[in-house]
């Protein structure tokens, strides 16, 4: 959504596209906040990035950034023989039991969308409807509502993934489901992915995802554009040699959420936090 974003990417080696008609004037920075001024303009181009490719005949599968894959969740939504393949919208499962995002309780996040007439009509609608998420501050709750009405009306078959195989931030910041991390840990089950949703912001994320060993992003490259990394490091178009690293930079910052190393060192973030690590 912004020419520094689309310059990093590129130089990583990803295909992408930046639309500067209709993205052009969106914030380059990160939200202080849910639900602020940033974050409802956020989600506005997550309405319009979906629609275009779905218009175009593609199926979809739609992230935030801060995701880990452990396997290609592709071939989940993909297998022909799964029980996955006879729904048309996939979802990760949110955590949230509120009435604002009942009965699915989908995160819109991280979902899958197969195209067909029925997932088409969603989303066309959903555009028309754009102007409820500056309203409600919320393209998710907003979705949930389109969710319902289309499952209803038209039999859209909507499906929330579970959340041992798809986990996220209402797993990683609460203590019953600590044991599923220790799992991960010691290899004893693999996930399909890791969003770190229920988190504050983004540098919290990222101490998060350092600790549990989720972070190949090299010093020199955190928190700069591409322009910045030139201008320290000289005319490089490649910046996967530089920024990138095949293995885990791992780093304790808090004692009392999941790490993949002992962090019993480090201070709890929570107030009464008990460590994650027993001696």
């Amino acid at each position: 959504t912004d020419q520094e974003t689309f310059d990093l990417a590129e130089g990583l080696g990803l295909t992408v596209y930046f639309d500067k008609m209709n993205f052009g004037d969106l914030p380059t920075r990160a939200a202080s906040a849910y639900g602020d001024r940033t974050f409802s303009a956020m989600m506005y181009a997550k309405v319009v990035t979906v629609q275009l490719i779905n218009m175009m005949g593609y199926d979809v599968l739609f992230q935030d950034v801060d995701m880990h894959w452990y396997k290609n969740p592709l071939e989940a939504f993909h297998e022909e023989l799964s029980p996955l393949h006879d729904f048309d919208i996939l979802f990760q499962d949110d955590g949230a039991r509120s009435l604002r995002y009942a009965p699915f309780c989908a995160n819109s996040g991280f979902y899958f969308v197969r195209h067909n007439p029925k997932t088409r009509y969603l989303f066309i609608s959903l555009l028309l409807q754009s102007d409820q998420i500056i309203a409600h501050h919320s393209h998710q709750q907003v979705l949930s509502t389109m969710l319902t009405e289309h499952a209803s009306l038209y039999g859209l078959k909507v499906k929330v993934l579970d959340t041992m195989d798809f986990p996220g931030g209402v797993n990683y910041h609460r203590r019953k489901y600590f044991s599923m991390f220790k799992d991960i840990r010691e290899g004893n089950v693999t996930p399909w992915i890791f969003h770190m949703s229920w988190t504050h912001n983004k540098d919290n994320k990222l101490l998060y995802m350092k600790q549990m060993g989720q972070w190949h992003l090299n010093k020199q490259c955190e928190n700069k554009n591409f322009q910045e990394i030139k201008e320290s490091k000289g005319d490089i178009t490649d910046l996967v040699p530089l920024c990138c690293s095949a293995e885990p930079l791992i780093t304790c910052h808090y004692s009392d959420k999941p790490s993949v190393i002992n962090c019993n060192d480090s201070p709890p973030i929570d107030k009464g936090g008990k460590p994650f690590w027993k001696d």
